[in-house]
């Protein structure tokens, strides 16, 4: 039954208040007269390294992870996790590599850093290309999610959530990234928790229908019922190859995917950017351990609702349309809790929604506000106008998005319908970064260029083989990311080497890097390895 009991109203509005409190009380405990924009965007030497990591946690986990990702546990089994697991280490690499360059030289938009290394042609583009995915994709999919989640467990319609979530959002928005940021810390507690929880009594449930007496038993169970839904690598013969493709999903286009998105994307990124590096660093290393934990709470329910589904259970909650749906899997799971339990699971939905939309609001508006608007607007706006600007930012792209997300109902595994269309921009974002922070002979010209023909490239290579009638190969989309990425840094480089043959000043060093950078301590030194050592285990046990 899709609605709610007054005591699940009661935690709800307790969730609420929480974090709207603690929000209202972080704005106001170091507002000043005039609130500088870099501590709006950036709550610049505000987050300490618990509140980076939980805010990139809270912001990188949404419905598109608890609908999305269990509807893909649902239809695909664990091997969905690697977008998970391989994040962690894809983390480990970001803190060592990446972030110093971006602290060492100030780099507090990915637009600017671009601007700095190549030119304003280039950064303007990819500020282009970032506002219309982060809008028309991002923020539009998790308000699509959120809402239809949120639709399913409560009395409430489609759009009036949609309208709630924009709302809630907004107010945790418009507070600027030091509310964002230690807000943030709630809401991962909320969902990690209301996620466990409803874990816990998902395998309950399942030992109850089979019989098995405990946790542990009901999850040999599930190994048992559903043995091709706990492998992590598919064959080329296997139904799900296309989506997840044997081992390029651990050093192919997987890592593309995952070094652009935790590496060169404003959206993550600015969590750690107002910090200093050691701070920094153990922000995101413990972000990689909470990602360890993500398929527990959002890929192990949607097996789960598999193996019961085949039992003859929920048979008509996971079909719509006459069509079975693999997204209603974790919908239908909530709308089993008992009373008070399913108002936990409600607010720890509703935490990840709201983290996730108020993240990508908040990087919006600050490619917006620091690198077009300025820019091109109002190159003398005052820092209390920039955040002004920001603010009416934010609320301009929660309308698009709520206007835009209704469209979207057509989808099923939503979850790999975001991967793949940012997918045609990460290539290209991704290759453009690492040549320009490890090759100083990069030009402008060939980062434009990869700017220009990262999303050409991968709509060819999607579409070829029906425009050819299959005479071209049909590549899965995490390959076709890597192909992407190999031509695109091909076409960089022979660009680069042409220009700079005939030009000696574009070998000029605009970005400072040196390997002293990269040096770590030891503590992080124990925790990466401890990482990696229960990834090889997790592999090992389910390849």
């Amino acid at each position: 039954m899709n609605h709610l009991q007054a005591t699940d109203y009661a935690v709800f509005v307790v969730y609420f208040l929480i974090v709207a409190g603690y929000g209202y009380y972080i704005y106001h405990k170091r507002k000043t007269k005039e609130l500088d924009a870099k501590e709006y965007f950036l709550a610049e030497g505000s987050l300490t390294w618990w509140a980076i990591g939980a805010s990139l946690i809270a912001s990188n986990i949404s419905a598109e992870h608890f609908i999305g990702m269990s509807g893909s546990g649902f239809a695909m089994g664990l091997a969905i996790s690697s977008y998970e697991w391989m994040s962690a280490a894809t983390l480990i690499i970001v803190a060592v590599y990446i972030i110093p360059v971006y602290l060492k030289n100030r780099i507090f938009t990915m637009p600017q850093f671009l601007s700095m290394r190549y030119n304003d042609q280039v950064s303007t583009v990819m500020a282009v290309f970032w506002l219309l995915v982060y809008v028309f994709v991002n923020l539009t999919s998790i308000i699509y999610l959120g809402a239809l989640a949120i639709s399913s467990i409560s009395p409430l319609s489609f759009g009036w959530c949609v309208a709630g979530l924009c709302l809630f959002s907004m107010f945790v928005t418009l507070g600027g990234m030091k509310v964002i940021g230690y807000t943030d810390v709630i809401q991962v507690v909320v969902l990690i928790i209301g996620g466990l929880v409803t874990t816990y009594l998902a395998l309950q449930l399942l030992s109850q229908t089979y019989g098995t007496p405990g946790i542990f038993s009901a999850l040999k169970t599930l190994v048992k019922e559903a043995p091709d839904h706990f492998h992590m690598i598919f064959g080329p013969k296997d139904k799900y190859y296309q989506e997840l493709p044997g081992t390029s999903v651990i050093i192919g286009g997987m890592l593309v995917n995952n070094l652009a998105y935790w590496g060169c994307n404003q959206y993550i990124v600015q969590r750690a950017l107002g910090a200093d590096l050691p701070t920094a660093r153990k922000g995101i290393l413990f972000a990689a351990f909470l990602k360890l934990m993500v398929p527990l709470i959002a890929v192990l329910p949607g097996i789960i609702m598999y193996v019961l589904y085949h039992k003859g259970l929920f048979i008509n909650e996971m079909h719509a349309g006459g069509a079975l749906r693999s997204d209603n899997a974790y919908p239908t799971l909530i709308n089993l809790l008992p009373t008070g339990l399913k108002g936990v699971a409600f607010a720890a939905l509703t935490a990840a929604i709201v983290a996730s939309l108020a993240g990508k609001a908040n990087s919006i508006c600050t490619i917006f506000s620091l690198d077009i608007y300025r820019k091109f607007i109002d190159k003398n706006a005052s820092e209390r106008k920039l955040v002004r600007v920001g603010r009416l930012a934010v609320v301009v792209s929660l309308a698009i998005g709520a206007i835009v997300a209704p469209s979207l109902r057509s989808l099923d595994q939503a979850y790999q319908f975001i991967q793949e269309y940012v997918g045609f921009v990460s290539p290209g974002v991704l290759a453009i970064f690492l040549l320009g922070f490890f090759w100083k002979r990069t030009t402008s010209a060939a980062a434009m260029a990869g700017a220009l023909i990262t999303i050409p490239l991968s709509t060819v290579l999607k579409f070829l083989p029906k425009w050819t009638n299959g005479s071209f190969p049909v590549f899965p989309f995490l390959d076709r990311m890597a192909i992407d990425f190999v031509v695109i840094v091909a076409v960089m480089v022979v660009m680069s080497l042409i220009s700079t043959s005939s030009d000696p000043s574009a070998t000029e060093e605009k970005i400072v890097v040196d390997t002293s950078m990269f040096k770590v301590h030891r503590s992080f030194q124990v925790g990466a390895v401890i990482i990696i050592g229960i990834l090889a285990a997790l592999y090992t046990v389910f390849w």
